[in-house]
């Protein structure tokens, strides 16, 4: 049998040879390319089974490689890697057909993962060429293969419990045709959910059609869900497909589903059980292929308890309920995703920004956020716009942050050993009681001997 061939194509030269490294120990032939102009040439003139592409690259970007190279080298399977990870950067690539998208920094176990997952779908039969399109979709191509959870860590940022569980049922459940209900307080990442869920779908090379239920009064929110006919009320003066039809053969995303009035409520229920929608001011039914995701800040079944939603609609919606947890319970996420915000702000402000001082992202950690992710995110927008050195500094954070701390909450990485998380839980909570060491052995729930003991024991 033939030994594969991974091409690495980064313009960093310590990730290049690094990932050589561990590919030639896993038994592969490597070639390496430092630019995208290299890596087509190497394409042409090399036999490759497995192209990892970084998407920032001089001469030719790496969307542009993946899609030459599918045409130069079909047989190819290709991995996106990039450090610029955001969820249009995913749809892109993987439209153009790429079977991954990694997000740096990577562990070299999920890299040699995704390569041996493309080998294998490299020696599956191409199916889609012997079936002949449907009459809906002619002239469309056949969507690449669902790629795996390497690239649905795009969507939220985050290594907390919560977020890997999250994560890992979108996964389970993206290839499905099931309706999903999302539920979260508002500026959890429910809509990038929804994103994910038709990202990784069979249904990705069709429309995501999204719906703010809230946003519209009920007679405009019904003409916008299924359409109307020329003359169906004053101001129709032309026939209009609704949100239904748009988002045919696609997915289509309520947002604050449990704003539905009851009237509306019925007919979407309708929708939902026979796949059959009425445009207003029409009598003839049309079929429709549509992939419902529902989204909600407020517990849908307490909705139903009050008698605000319609029991049977909730069930047929809640087939696959997804919860997204607050910012508040999963805080070690917070440095992740501060991180993430001040890359992303810095370059839409072209500010010099490149990190945060100990000081102020404790100042972040120990804060509550209402607003949960969006909140966070507009406080480092805020910052960096305001802030005129290179550090995110405390005077560049909100006032109203106060930095009280309130939920006595100690980011501790994770292999930390015991010894350290003691010493450090006894300086936070003596700096908390302002060295009130008395004060600091209560709040441990300790004596003041052992304390004194404590501290003794950590002195040279």
């Amino acid at each position: 049998m033939d030994v594969p061939v991974v091409l690495i194509a980064d313009d960093t030269e310590l990730l290049r040879d690094s990932l050589a490294r561990v590919f030639r120990k896993e038994g592969y032939q490597t070639l390496m390319a430092a630019d995208g102009r290299v890596a087509l040439k190497l394409l042409r003139e090399c036999q490759v089974d497995v192209a990892l592409v970084d998407l920032k690259m001089p001469a030719v970007h790496g969307l542009e490689v993946l899609r030459a190279g599918r045409t130069i080298a079909p047989r190819v399977q290709f991995i996106v890697i990039t450090g610029y990870g955001t969820m249009e950067n995913a749809i892109s690539a993987l439209k153009l057909g790429a079977c991954d998208f990694i997000s740096k920094p990577f562990g070299w176990g999920t890299i040699t993962d995704a390569v041996k997952r493309a080998l294998q779908r490299q020696c599956l039969p191409c199916e889609a060429e012997d079936i002949p399109a449907s009459p809906d979709l002619q002239g469309a191509k056949p969507p690449p293969p669902c790629p795996d959870d390497g690239s649905i860590r795009l969507n939220i940022i985050g290594q907390s419990p919560q977020i890997r569980s999250v994560l890992e049922l979108v996964k389970k459940v993206a290839p499905s045709s099931a309706t999903v209900l999302i539920e979260g307080e508002s500026g959890t990442g429910k809509e990038l959910v929804a994103e994910a869920l038709h990202a990784l779908s069979p249904r990705r090379v069709q429309p995501l059609i999204k719906v703010s239920c809230a946003a519209l009064p009920e007679t405009l929110l019904e003409a916008e869900l299924f359409g109307h006919e020329r003359g169906a009320f004053t101001g129709a003066l032309h026939q209009r497909i609704g949100r239904f039809e748009a988002a045919h053969l696609g997915t289509l995303f309520l947002d604050e589903v449990g704003q539905i009035p009851g009237s509306i409520q019925t007919k979407l229920l309708r929708v939902v059980e026979h796949g059959r929608i009425e445009r207003l001011g029409s009598n003839r039914s049309l079929t429709v292929d549509v992939r419902l995701i529902a989204a909600t800040n407020q517990p849908l079944r307490s909705l139903v308890e009050e008698g605000r939603f319609r029991e049977d609609l909730f069930w047929r919606l809640n087939v696959v309920r997804i919860a997204l947890p607050p910012l508040r319970d999963r805080r070690e996420d917070i440095p992740l995703l501060v991180e993430h915000f001040i890359q992303k702000y810095r370059r839409l402000n072209s500010k010099p920004v490149r990190g945060i001082s100990r000081e102020a992202l404790e100042r972040l950690l120990n804060h509550n956020y209402p607003g949960n992710v969006r909140e966070l995110e507009n406080i480092i927008e805020r910052a960096i716009v305001l802030c005129s050195d290179t550090v995110l500094r405390v005077e560049d954070l909100p006032a109203e942050l106060g930095g009280n701390r309130t939920t006595g909450w100690i980011p501790v990485s994770i292999g930390t050993s015991l010894k350290d998380v003691e010493k450090r839980l006894i300086e936070e909570t003596l700096r908390y009681t302002g060295g009130d060491k008395v004060a600091a052995a209560a709040l441990l729930g300790i004596s003041r001997s052992t304390l004194y003991r404590k501290l003794s024991s950590e002195e040279p």
